[in-house]
């Protein structure tokens, strides 16, 4: 290569690499999309619009949600796959993401397509009931599923779920037969949980936290290894006689693969000033959602680890979806 190619091409780096500094030195300059693959009213969707708030008082930009629920979050995933990497549309998914790649064929590579940015928050979820049903805790249920194989329902957001996840486990390490109602959304399914039609819902705190404790749901335990200090008197599923029980929800945001690093960085900071704010602590507190505002690098190995651990047992539990 001649040295005047070289030159030229080396001012041409210079040039990109300065015009993509400049770009994220003012980021963001315009309203961020926040796609939410989920409907609206689930778990999912109040903490995104929570953090949304937060992210837009901090940066003096709106932050607007969009929903675009179906198929456990891949519909949605697959829109922002798609989108410019300019930083403007972003993903704010939940465990589904980690779980979706060894369940089903995806319109989308999770791991080549996206740029993880951060965790935002870790929830447990909350094994409900109606205020009616007749089950009172975990062992009340395990007691009348042992009995009536294949007679009672457990609601999920989507097949693939961390609901139908949890649910499955419960159902492997219990030794009972009950049957999955997967919804396109945990707003739908909480409705018919609350109306009697399906039994029992690992519904994420964020979604089911505020009708627990207004007596429109029933806890019967927590997925956690500890107890929520919002719920104090609602037992693990561990302290219900599974050992070694501990699933949590987490939602985290992405970007589209190609977004300029120093917008990515932008972005992750942003989050986590908008977690650090004392009004947006106090707002995911009530629902039960713990901040944590990883590095991105963080992230990603945190999301790496989920799809072992989850391909682990969608194996041992033979789970499939249709």
């Amino acid at each position: 290569m001649k040295k005047t190619h070289i030159a030229a091409l080396t001012a041409a780096i210079g040039l990109a690499s300065t015009f993509g500094a400049a770009q994220a030195a003012g980021y963001p300059e315009q309203p961020i999309t926040m796609v939410v693959p989920y409907s609206a009213g689930g778990g999912a969707d109040n903490a995104a619009r929570i953090i949304a708030q937060g992210m837009g008082e901090v940066a003096g930009q709106s932050v607007v949600i969009e929903n675009k629920g179906g198929a456990s979050g891949s519909i949605g995933a697959a829109y922002v796959a798609r989108a410019k990497p300019d930083g403007y549309t972003v993903l704010f998914d939940a465990s589904a993401f980690a779980i979706n790649p060894v369940l089903r064929k995806l319109p989308y590579d999770a791991k080549k397509d996206f740029v993880p940015v951060s965790q935002a928050v870790s929830v447990p979820n909350i094994l409900v009931a109606a205020p009616g049903s007749a089950f009172n805790n975990l062992p009340d249920f395990i007691k009348a599923a042992r009995a009536n194989p294949g007679r009672y329902t457990f609601a999920s957001y989507g097949p693939g779920s961390l609901a139908q996840m949890a649910a499955e486990l419960l159902k492997k390490d219990a030794g009972i037969d009950v049957v999955h109602v997967p919804y396109k959304g945990g707003a739908p399914a909480i409705v018919d949980v609350m109306g009697g039609q399906v039994d029992v819902y690992f519904a994420n705190a964020a979604s089911s936290l505020n009708y627990v404790s207004g007596g429109k749901l029933k806890a019967l335990a927590v997925s956690s290894a500890k107890r929520m200090p919002e719920l104090p008197n609602v037992a693990t599923v561990g302290e219900a006689g599974i050992k070694d029980f501990d699933v949590a929800e987490w939602n985290g945001l992405f970007l589209p693969a190609g977004t300029d690093p120093a917008v990515v960085a932008k972005l992750q900071d942003l989050v986590q000033k908008a977690l650090a704010r004392p009004d947006t602590r106090e707002k995911l507190a009530k629902l039960g959602l713990t901040p944590v505002g990883s590095s991105a690098a963080d992230f990603a190995k945190f999301v790496d680890a989920e799809q072992v651990r989850w391909a682990e047992v969608v194996k041992a539990n033979n789970i499939t979806v249709n």
